[in-house]
């Protein structure tokens, strides 16, 4: 690897890691459908939604890097221990389901590509097994830096190739259309607003932003100079989602997917070979493939962290051990973590059984009710000053962290998220 290139990596490689992880099927078939239902429009929701996500994973890098404690460990040392507990059990039911969505979009990914089996049933079914022990073995096996190099490459494949497939789409645009980004009148109906709320709420992932507190102790940053380095980093992050999920939007208002799940990934390249010619269905497909292959890939490398920690943090009684830092490689290596990375990559692939709808509305719904939880216990942490010292949140933090409460608090009562 380039010393220009190790350089990136080392500036923005937690952040390439949480954007990519944060980009899966859902956000890619929740931004196309709601530009095809809404407009261009949605564009600016994009925006604002990946805003809201940078504001929560910011609170949660600067609360580790202000007290070296991971957010486990602050809800388990301030709020008692019946919090982790809870915790638990709502992430052992969030991890059975996602990662059971995650390979079945895998599957369907591949499927798009080569049909294996028979049917397309078959085919997830046998993709999708593939995916997830392949992911498996290359977290178990590469350790993290391989992991790392593995999730950029996708990521360049994923942006690159969604990326084109939008300019395809813009190039064959009318003059004007472009224009209507721009809000004349607000959305009209429920079902508008059901669409923009969906797309704030599927930008940047939900739990998974946890695993950013371990890729940046992984990275070795810490104290005021790796607040900067990680403002930054998430801004980089952030920025990637929202212009993804503004691609997204605009191939979705020139193209029109009829059904549900990741499946509508499929319909949406069909119609871009009838539209632009085969080249942009198979670019769509690599960006559709690659964007599905790192959310899988994050998840089976960064849920095993919280497992473990978790564990960790119930072992000391909620007491945050010695060398606070330097735990994350420990952790990595500790039976728990692997244990939970095989529990992961197996028991959820029953899931690949039943219809891909109803496993995407369960995580979905899991999904949204983890953010304004964390928001809200991000405001509590982060404006101690005893806590925190002079981290504390400002104004600004605390405006968009009351904001992300607000609007994911409606999210999760109206079972709508990523």
């Amino acid at each position: 690897m380039s010393s220009s290139r190790r350089s990136l990596l080392a500036r923005f490689g937690p952040g390439i890691l949480v954007a990519a992880t944060g980009i899966g099927a859902g956000d890619l078939i929740t931004a196309s459908l709601a530009g095809s239902e809404v407009g261009l429009v949605v564009v600016w929701a994009c925006v604002l939604g990946a805003l809201l996500k940078w504001s929560i994973n910011e609170g949660i890098a600067r609360w580790q890097l202000a007290t070296g404690s991971t957010l486990i460990e602050g809800w388990s040392q301030r709020f008692g221990p019946w919090f982790t507990w809870l915790f638990l059990g709502y992430f052992l039911i969030w991890s059975f389901a996602v990662c059971g969505a995650l390979a079945s979009a895998c599957g369907i990914a591949a499927d798009g590509f080569l049909r294996i089996g028979g049917d397309a049933t078959t085919s997830r079914i046998l993709w999708g097994s593939a995916h997830s022990i392949v992911g498996a073995l290359l977290v178990w096996k590469g350790g993290f830096k391989r992991f790392e190099r593995a999730m950029t490459a996708l990521t360049a494949i994923m942006v690159v190739s969604v990326f084109a497939s939008a300019a395809l789409i813009v190039i064959a645009m009318p003059g004007d259309s472009l224009a209507t980004i721009i809000p004349s009148e607000l959305p009209r109906g429920r079902e508008q607003w059901i669409w923009i709320l969906g797309v704030l709420g599927g930008i940047g992932g939900t739990v998974t932003m946890l695993s950013y507190g371990y890729w940046i102790r992984e990275a070795g940053w810490r104290g005021a100079e790796g607040l900067r380095t990680s403002r930054l980093d998430l801004v980089v992050s952030y920025t990637l989602a929202a212009l993804f999920g503004s691609a997204m939007v605009i191939i979705g208002s020139r193209i029109t997917g009829t059904g549900k799940g990741a499946a509508v990934a499929l319909q949406l390249a069909d119609q871009l070979a009838s539209a632009l010619g085969p080249f942009a269905k198979w670019t769509f497909l690599a960006g559709f493939w690659a964007a599905v292959a790192t959310s899988l890939l994050g998840v089976w490398q960064g849920a095993p962290y919280l497992f473990a920690d978790i564990l960790r943090v119930r072992a000391a009684k909620g007491h945050a051990p010695d060398h606070r830092h330097e735990h994350v490689a420990a952790l990595r290596r500790s039976p728990q973590y692997r244990w939970f990375l095989l529990a992961i990559a197996t028991i959820p692939l029953v899931l690949l059984w039943v219809s891909v709808k109803e496993v995407q509305l369960v995580y979905a719904t899991l999904g949204a009710a983890f953010m304004p939880v964390t928001a809200l216990t991000l405001l509590i942490l982060n404006n101690r000053g005893a806590w925190v010292g002079t981290y504390r949140n400002g104004m600004v933090a605390n405006a968009l962290l009351v904001a992300t409460l607000a609007l994911f608090t409606y999210l999760a009562i109206a079972g709508i998220s990523d």
